[in-house]
């Protein structure tokens, strides 16, 4: 009786205790001291959630510039926020001031680049500091708008201001302009985030955030619908997306809610740390009794490599109710975070919590991969994990900056030491500039054989292909000449290509003219650029920040200078010297497959057209697979990695992340996961085990993408449509794949060459490698489904295609000259085949992606 008693009582008190817990939590409200939200270059003041955004024209205090600057208006699809339409638009160095009471704070940028008058947004190039941190560096905002597949760029950010003013500064490039839509300066909670974080080996770190400036990165709301600031926790205004764009697989998995009113926050977590709504949403593994879970829910979010970052887990049981119930795994970056998390131990269900983690990304690391999955204990009945939200944040790194290293200098309090302090500067500038140029002039004139020396740099020397690891730039003590196309003749081994001079680079592409600027990618920029001889070449710029380097930059020079094929892209030099990367290819007319499909507005293309492309690039993978000894495996096959040229003949492109295949004795190759989400090989990702079958599950996807003529992972759509491989499938299992094609391609398929290119697509997007065709066998039917096209178009009699995938015998289409002995003629890589002579360009010219996307 008196363990009844007793028990009864601690039950009440543990009620009672809970309740005081839910009282007090719901009572942590915040009410920022300082607000500033600002529509830059409206005349009027703007309603946008509830909040009124101020003009900055009826606020000219706020706004401090050295020259005038303009305010841009322009009509804007009704998608587009209000305070969107109207930008102020900065020709010199200016910046906005904002009196505030020392803390911390939110800082929101909004950008969305349009034309008006003689400023075209999509082109500007600019950097922000606030308070001695660089936000921005060198930001082309149309590029990260393209990137990121979102209408506009919005970076939020927050940092410690221990003095009465907080200047934003927007220094544009020379040449350029710097803008801006609207910005959010907000006093936000100190507790927000914490100094004390977790490492990966579970000890604690301590942060200087007091010093420190963070960027967010990424706010998920996992398991649950995106939360727009009006309605996130009182006075935060944060958004919180979805989580499907970043949700390796849906396969397996399931949504589970709960009543906003049931979550609990314990006396340490304010109930602005996170809203309701993301506790009372989560994702977990399907409920299927009786099976064993054996996987992990994953993803992956891309990261700037040489970083620090703080991932934030934010986690709630809103399904069981008891200890013990379920027991799992935390895994972040291939590592246990956490084991055997329960909970439920020690506390109540519907209990709010969140552990945050130290991930450095220094090195080649370009992304963060969250997993949970369940503990392998056999006397934990539901093999089940689960997860309610997700935030990572970027720390500034040592030189102060959120995105780079650029040092700019801040604004003068008084406005003529400040204008004196740019003329000065502007003349030191010039004068310096006037010196390089005359001394490039002479060097220029100079005919004898020159010495070029590399000054120290972040990047390793290139090894010479076939020989040891030799710094290039130690055959400087070879005399080397001008030839008669005007290059300069290296003493490195001829099957490198063509080595040019920095000098050479700088005259191509007009000093590196930003008007030429043709494409952004993982590697760095590409120009459009005019050689001496007149032949139009399209310049890779090796970047030092970017997450790519030494290795992508060695790769791809070894690889094409051992391929010639008329479908892969092909190399016409490089220059390495004065600490540059740089690749050169013959120019590619019609740019990549992607700009032809969607975004871009360009003319359509036929299902003809398509079918041909998908050919060529076929052929071009079937050719990496088998025209060496051992293969070679692409590993990121995609829409922009597939290139046209002037007469749309397709050549795959960017072999920076290529493998060599396993050898005969071999199932595989085993290495880190690389490639571009959306594309990636599920078995390839769960195993790490690498084949040709990777190459052909990307591929799958890009058959589909040309097909349907959207992205890969588009996160706008609902959750069912985001991955188009999973939505893809669904249709094509139920028979009706004709009913989410094209809509330009409506009604002029032949409907047996689309059932043939359907099956087709199925068996190379099938979840294990085993049941997945070779590139070869793809290539076959690929071909046998523009025969049935062309039938079709001939008034012949059609074929039904159906099961017939690989079931006719496999042919090789058409003997190729396997060249791997390095540059050669390029015609002898010509294809024998009738196709192969309609398809042939018949030039030496070679070919490049002329608007790469980040990896």
């Amino acid at each position: 009786m008196g363990c009844r008693l007793l028990s009864a009582s601690l039950f009440c008190i543990a009620h009672l205790y809970c309740l005081l817990e839910l009282g007090e939590a719901l009572t942590s409200s915040f009410s920022p001291k300082d607000v500033f939200l600002i529509d830059c270059g409206s005349a009027s003041n703007t309603t946008v959630d509830g909040r009124t955004f101020l003009s900055d024209e009826t606020n000219t205090p706020l706004l401090s510039v050295s020259t005038p600057s303009v305010s841009a208006s322009t009509l804007t699809p009704v998608s587009v926020s209000p305070i969107l339409t109207t930008a102020r638009v900065f020709p010199n160095v200016s910046s906005y001031k904002f009196t505030v009471t020392p803390s911390r704070f939110w800082v929101r940028l909004y950008f969305y680049p349009f034309s008006y008058e003689n400023y075209e947004l999509n082109s500007a190039v600019f950097s922000v500091v606030a308070n001695g941190f660089t936000l921005l560096s060198d930001v082309h905002v149309t590029s990260s708008i393209q990137s990121s597949n979102s209408q506009f760029l919005f970076k939020e950010y927050c940092f410690n201001v221990t003095s009465t003013m907080l200047t934003l500064l927007f220094q544009p490039r020379s040449g350029s302009y710097a803008f801006i839509n609207a910005i959010e300066v907000v006093s936000m909670p100190s507790d927000i985030l914490q100094d004390t974080v977790h490492t990966l080996e579970m000890t604690s770190t301590q942060l200087d955030l007091d010093s420190t400036a963070v960027q967010c990165m990424y706010r998920i709301n996992v398991g649950g619908p995106s939360i727009s600031p009006a309605n996130d926790s009182s006075g935060i205004f944060r958004s919180w997306a979805a989580n499907e764009s970043n949700l390796f697989s849906t396969a397996g998995v399931m949504n589970v809610s709960t009543g906003r009113d049931s979550i609990t926050y314990p006396p340490s977590l304010p109930v602005y740390t996170a809203p309701p709504a993301v506790y009372s949403t989560a994702l977990q593994m399907q409920d299927s009794p009786g099976t064993n879970n054996l996987f992990n829910i994953s993803w992956v979010f891309s990261i700037d490599p040489d970083f620090v970052y703080v991932v934030r887990l934010h986690l709630c049981e809103i399904v069981f109710s008891s200890a013990g119930s379920r027991v799992f795994n935390i895994y972040l970056q291939n590592r246990t975070a956490i084991s055997a998390l329960d909970l439920l131990y020690g506390s109540v269900a519907s209990s709010a919590r969140y552990y945050d983690f130290i991930v450095d990304s220094h090195g080649d690391i370009s992304s963060i991969w969250i997993q949970i999955g369940p503990t392998p204990n056999s006397l934990i009945t539901n093999k089940n994990a689960i997860l309610n939200g997700i935030e990572i944040w970027k720390l500034n790194n040592s030189a102060g900056g959120l995105d780079g290293t650029v040092s700019i200098p801040s604004e003068q309090s008084n406005p003529t030491g400040s204008k004196l302090f740019y003329i000065i500067g502007g003349a030191c500038a010039g004068f310096v500039v006037a010196c390089l140029v005359i001394v490039g002039l002479l060097l220029c004139c100079r005919k004898k054989s020159k010495v070029y020396k590399q000054s120290p740099s972040a990047w390793l020397p290139l090894p010479i292909h076939g020989g040891n690891s030799v710094s290039l730039a130690s055959k400087a003590s070879t005399v080397s000449h001008k030839s008669g196309t005007g290059s300069y003749v290296s003493s490195v081994p001829s099957n490198l290509g063509r080595q040019f001079t920095f000098a050479e680079i700088l005259e191509a592409t007009n000093n590196f003219d930003e008007a030429q600027v043709v494409g952004v990618g993982g590697f760095g920029k590409v120009y459009e650029g005019v050689m001496d001889d007149g032949t139009k070449v399209a310049v890779k710029r090796g970047n030092p920040r970017s997450e790519q380097g030494i290795t992508e930059f060695q790769t791809e020079i070894d690889m094409l200078s051992k391929l010639r094929h008329k479908h892969l892209v092909s190399l016409i030099g490089y220059c390495n010297e004065n600490c540059e990367m740089i690749l050169v290819y013959e120019y590619m007319a019609n740019g990549p497959l992607r700009s032809h499909l969607y975004g871009t507005g360009l003319p359509p293309l036929s299902w003809r057209q398509r079918l041909d492309i998908c050919i060529g690039a076929a052929r071009g993978l079937h050719y990496l697979h088998t025209g060496a000894a051992q293969g070679i495996i692409h590993r990121d096959v995609k829409t922009t990695n597939i290139l046209l040229d002037e007469n749309l003949v397709a050549k795959v492109s960017d072999f920076g992340l290529s493998k060599t295949g396993p050898t005969l004795d071999q199932t595989h190759v085993s290495t880190a996961v690389k490639g571009s989400f959306g594309y990636l090989d599920p078995e390839y990702y769960k195993r790490q085990q690498l084949t040709e079958k990777s190459d052909v599950y990307s591929f799958g996807v890009v058959l589909m993408e040309v097909l349907c003529a959207r992205p890969a992972i588009n996160p706008a759509l609902p959750r069912d449509q985001v991955n188009i491989a999973e939505w893809t499938m669904h249709w094509q299992s139920m028979g009706r794949l004709d009913q989410i094609v094209d809509p330009y391609l409506a009604g002029t398929i032949n409907s047996n060459s689309l059932r043939k290119f359907g099956e087709t697509a199925e068996k190379c997007l099938a979840e294990e490698s085993i049941n997945r065709p070779r590139m070869g066998d793809v290539l076959w039917n690929l071909e046998y489904a523009l025969q049935l096209e062309e039938t079709a178009m001939a008034g012949g009699v059609d074929e039904d295609s159906r099961n017939q995938i690989l079931e006719l015998p496999i042919r090789i289409p058409a003997q190729e000259h396997w060249d791997t002995s390095g540059v050669g003629d390029p015609s002898l890589n010509s294809m024998t085949s009738e196709r192969d002579s309609e398809d042939a360009t018949g030039s030496a010219f070679f070919s490049q992606l002329v608007n790469p996307q980040g990896r």
